[in-house]
C-alpha cells in the first residue's frame, strides 16, 4: 500500500470536510453584518429590522415562524420546539400595530438558551428585554399586546423584509441590521467575509499610521 498517498488522501479529506454549523456561527458572529452582506454581493440583508435595545447582537441558525399579523400563538409553539442557540425568525407580515413578543417570552427564551429573535413585526418591553440580555431585532416597538388565536406555521421558508429565510439558515444581526446566510452557501460566504474583514483591518492600521 502507498502510505504516502493514504496520508495525502487523509489530509485532503480533513481539509475539505464540512465546517459544522456551530463553527460557522461562531466565526460569522465575529464579523460585522455589513461585511457579511458585502461577502454575498449585498443581498440577504434585512436592514429595515433594527435592534430593540442598543448593543444587541446575535448569530445562530434560524428556527422559522410564519404567523398571522398581530398574533403570537405560533411563537409560543416555536418555544416548545426550538433548541439552544437557535434564532427564532418570525414573518409577522410587517405589522406594527401589535407586539408579537415582550419580556415574558424574552425571559423564557433567555432561560432556554436561545440566541434571540428576528421579527418582521413589532415587539414591546424593550427595556426589560435589554435587562434580561435577550437580543431582539424587529421593525418597531409598541405597547399594544398580541392576539393568540393563530393560524401559523413552523419551520417553513419565511420572508423578513423581503429576504427569504429557510430553517437552518444562519442569521447574524448587529447595530446595522440583519443579514441572512443560506446554509448551503455559508462556508463560501464565511471565507469571503473573513477576507473582507482582514483587508479592512489592514486599512485601519494604515490609516491610523498615516495620521500619526
Amino acid at each position: 500500500m502507498d502510505t504516502s498517498r493514504k496520508a495525502g488522501d487523509t489530509m485532503q479529506a480533513e481539509h475539505t470536510s464540512p465546517v459544522s454549523t456551530a463553527e460557522l456561527v461562531r466565526r460569522l458572529a465575529a464579523i460585522p453584518a455589513a461585511n457579511i452582506g458585502d461577502a454575498q454581493e449585498r443581498i440577504g440583508v434585512a436592514s429595515a429590522l433594527s435592534p430593540s435595545w442598543p448593543g444587541a447582537k446575535l448569530a445562530g441558525p434560524a428556527y422559522t415562524v410564519w404567523t398571522r399579523p398581530g398574533d403570537n400563538l405560533y411563537i409560543h409553539k416555536a418555544l416548545d420546539e426550538a433548541q439552544p442557540g437557535d434564532v427564532i425568525v418570525v414573518n409577522g407580515g410587517g405589522d406594527q400595530s401589535r407586539a408579537l413578543i415582550g419580556d415574558m417570552i424574552g425571559l423564557r427564551a433567555k432561560n432556554m438558551g436561545l440566541a434571540g429573535f428576528v421579527i418582521d413585526g413589532a415587539v414591546r418591553d424593550a427595556d426589560a428585554l435589554a435587562d434580561c440580555g435577550l437580543p431582539v431585532f424587529a421593525r418597531s416597538v409598541t405597547p399594544a399586546g398580541p392576539y393568540k388565536f393563530g393560524p401559523g406555521r413552523l419551520q417553513l421558508p419565511v420572508a423578513i423584509d423581503g429576504v427569504v429565510v429557510s430553517p437552518g439558515d444562519i442569521v447574524v444581526a448587529d447595530a446595522d441590521g440583519v443579514v441572512v446566510v443560506r446554509r448551503d452557501e455559508a462556508e463560501q460566504v464565511l471565507a469571503e467575509a473573513e477576507k473582507i474583514e482582514a483587508k479592512e483591518a489592514a486599512k485601519r492600521i494604515a490609516f491610523e499610521g498615516a495620521s500619526v
